[in-house]
């Protein structure tokens, strides 16, 4: 970020209360700290963590994994909970934290979770989902979309959950 975000104006490097080299606004005079978005993406497992649920959104061909932005107040945990009741109806039962990336093209972190839900059961998923489908680990790697963050994220857990 080079200008002001609320003026326009060119920012500076100015020294914060806590000794950090942060962009200043002269004329707002107020500090900018970077602004980004924060979502979740999760692998959605089966009980028996053999199965792995893929979806496709928004009229297009590709698999993916289920995202969200986490909304203000929310923790990336009470995220992915909402996110996977909203879009496919199923409780999560368990997760876990695996790594996060940035994700230049919508400016965002994403935080990336294993998610294990109570029952397989999709015949309720909602109309942001354009179809869920259970794959093995293997069907999973070949229909995920290839080259994307999802496809990154997925070999990583399927990689994790194949070594226990």
């Amino acid at each position: 970020m080079n200008n002001c975000y609320e003026c326009g104006e060119k920012l500076i490097l100015k020294i914060d209360n806590e000794g950090n080299k942060v962009q200043y606004c002269e004329n707002c005079k107020a500090f900018r700290y970077p602004i980004f978005n924060t979502a979740i993406i999760t692998a959605v497992v089966n009980k028996s963590k053999n199965k792995v649920l893929l979806i496709k959104q928004y009229g297009k061909s590709d698999y993916i994994l289920v995202a969200g932005y986490v909304n203000k107040g929310e923790s990336a945990e009470q995220t992915i909970v909402r996110e996977v009741k909203e879009e496919l109806r199923l409780d999560v039962i368990d997760y876990e934290y695996m790594r996060s990336e940035y994700f230049e093209k919508s400016n965002t972190l994403m935080m990336n979770f294993i998610s294990v839900v109570e029952d397989d059961d999709l015949s309720n998923i909602s109309d942001e989902v354009d179809k869920a489908t259970w794959f093995s680990f293997e069907e999973a790697r070949q229909n995920i979309k290839k080259g994307s963050l999802a496809e990154k994220f997925l070999i990583k857990i399927l990689d994790k959950l194949e070594s226990k």
